[in-house]
């Protein structure tokens, strides 16, 4: 089912519950800001909305949803009804737990019948895929022929030059070798844009989001498996910050 490395499986599984856990003891208003930790701004999640048509009432497909914030976010802002996937087990019932979304735990693989998706999105999922050819067919498989999906992907100009300072288990393609998998998939990019092209997320957000990393920290700071998951972040989130890492939100449709 999953084959993660110690250090994804401690940031998207057992650091996810103890995220679903703190949010639900800090209350309602923690709760999307503190499922969303690096899964895009609520700029970038308006935009994918916006960009994807989405409709109220219609099934919206989130594949390595983690604790659920953005598919939370897209049912609040829109009135979809998300379904989830995520490798990791804590992350679905962190998600089911903290938003009562229908999640299965499920890798590259989906539990999905062939042309039954018409929308969804996958947020900084493809950089922790092992086999990412795969895992963009199985995408294609699953969508309708009118689909259209969203991705966030990270990429990387030089991504030789990162060795030992990118975050275990992430492997970050280039722009060239992502437009090649996507044709390889049989995926064309309908629109994309950057996520350094949306602004910071709103006071409160950061607020809630800081008071749900603080409560982690005082929880669970001496932890292991912490202090892994937050080396993982720390990694990641430094390379975003020197431009060595970028964010591309491309929306996809079947060719």
């Amino acid at each position: 089912m999953n084959d993660s490395p110690p250090s994804m499986a401690a940031e998207f599984g057992m650091v996810a519950a103890w995220t679903a856990d703190v949010a639900a003891d800090l209350g309602p208003s923690c709760h999307i800001p503190a499922g969303c930790r690096g899964s895009g701004s609520p700029g970038a999640l308006r935009w994918f909305l916006n960009q994807l048509a989405v409709s109220a009432g219609e099934t919206f497909l989130d594949i390595g949803a983690g604790v659920g914030g953005p598919a939370a976010f897209a049912a609040h802002e829109s009135g979809v009804c998300p379904v989830l996937t995520d490798p990791e087990a804590g992350a679905c019932l962190a998600a089911q737990q903290l938003f009562g979304l229908p999640a299965v735990q499920a890798g590259t693989k989906l539990p999905i019948a062939t042309g039954s998706v018409g929308v969804g999105w996958s947020l900084g999922v493809l950089c922790t895929v092992t086999d990412q050819a795969a895992y963009l067919v199985e995408l294609h498989r699953v969508l309708r022929p009118d689909a259209r999906f969203g991705l966030l992907i990270y990429t990387a100009s030089h991504p030789g030059r990162l060795h030992h300072r990118q975050p275990e288990g992430n492997t970050f393609l280039t722009e060239g070798r992502l437009a090649d998998l996507l044709t390889t998939a049989s995926l064309r990019v309908r629109t994309s844009g950057r996520s350094d092209d949306f602004t910071a997320a709103p006071s409160a957000w950061l607020e809630a989001t800081a008071q749900v990393e603080a409560e982690l920290e005082r929880r669970h700071g001496n932890d292991p498996t912490w202090q892994t998951a937050a080396e993982q972040t720390t990694r990641m989130s430094q390379l975003i910050k020197t431009g060595e890492v970028a964010g591309s939100l491309l929306v996809v449709a079947p060719t």
